[in-house]
């Protein structure tokens, strides 16, 4: 029996314990499948890696799974653009019955494995895109062939999984086992596995922006600032960087139209926009190496190092 489909040693009598005992159970349960990830840190660094290589040479990121397990890929993929700035086109979310699963999750679909194949076939995938397959199981038809489908492509493939020895771990180019402990309700996946899930594909695509330059000393200096929260943030991130005042740091986003990193290098010094862009495009689009190409110096948490004037310089 596979171990997410195995009962748990404290289930029984379960429904006769008074709730509180229930509800620790429960909260256990959700640390011992967090701390299942651990294990799986050198896989996830692998994953990670693979995707930010085809993202970077201009590919996709596509996601393919079902029930919960489609739910956790779609908060992902759903939150990469607005949090590192990958634009919306290169993320992709195939699930098992398509986007009416999300109002009515049907069983059925995820054995669809036609379904999983037309889904891919349709988005043309290449040699430069990246799909990651999610699972508890392992071994569920729709991931699995979707997978299939995107080796056939050239594509670089990544599987999640939570038993060890699954079908789906062995097909992928990285495999990442997240071998959560039985659930507290038999088969329940979306309880720990799920939680597991979420925390690795959380690592595995934070890594991959790392990666990619777009987190610099744990600020998103890539994200889309679409609404009055996040811009307050990206004016935060440009002073905090650069060492200016909230002022020199919102006309650097001014001329910027918005964009980070640009914003942080007009308020560290650069004279206009168009330096400011030459520089991410000789590094690779890396804040830290375009920082010392200036001589910019890190600052000390609320100190001032460059004036409105520089800032606003276009």
């Amino acid at each position: 029996m596979r171990q997410t489909e195995m009962r748990h040693m404290d289930a029984k009598g379960l429904e006769t314990l008074p709730a509180d005992r229930v509800l620790r159970l429960l909260a256990h349960g959700q640390v011992a499948a967090a701390q299942s990830v651990e294990s799986a840190i050198p896989d996830i660094a692998r994953g990670a890696h693979l995707a930010a290589t085809k993202i970077a040479a201009g590919g996709r990121l596509i996601y393919a799974a079902a029930g919960s397990s489609g739910l956790m890929a779609l908060a992902d993929g759903l939150e990469l653009p607005g949090t590192y700035g990958i634009e919306q086109n290169r993320i992709a979310v195939v699930l098992a019955g398509g986007l009416q699963s999300l109002t009515n999750m049907a069983g059925g679909p995820e054995d669809d494995s036609d379904a999983a194949r037309r889904a891919i076939e349709a988005l043309a995938p290449s040699d430069r895109d990246c799909l990651i397959a999610v699972t508890a199981s392992g071994q569920t038809p729709f991931p699995m062939a979707a997978l299939a489908a995107v080796r056939e492509a050239g594509g670089a493939t990544i599987a999640i999984a939570n038993n060890e020895g699954s079908p789906i771990l062995s097909a992928a180019d990285v495999g990442i086992c997240l071998p959560t402990p039985p659930e507290l309700i038999a088969g329940s996946t979306r309880m720990g596995a799920g939680t597991a899930q979420k925390i690795a594909l959380n690592m595995l695509s934070t890594m991959m922006a790392i990666e990619l330059g777009h987190v610099h000393d744990g600020y998103m200096v890539n994200l889309v600032a679409d609404n009055i929260k996040l811009r307050d943030r990206a004016r935060a991130i440009v002073s905090a960087i650069a060492g200016v005042d909230d002022t020199v740091a919102a006309r650097a986003l001014d001329t910027s139209q918005g964009f980070v990193k640009p914003a942080v290098l007009l308020a560290a010094g650069a004279p206009d926009l168009a330096a400011a862009r030459q520089l991410l495009d000789t590094h690779g689009g890396v804040l830290r190496p375009a920082l010392a190409a200036l001589g910019h110096a890190p600052s000390e948490p609320g100190e001032t190092r460059f004036s409105d004037k520089t800032a606003t310089a276009s």
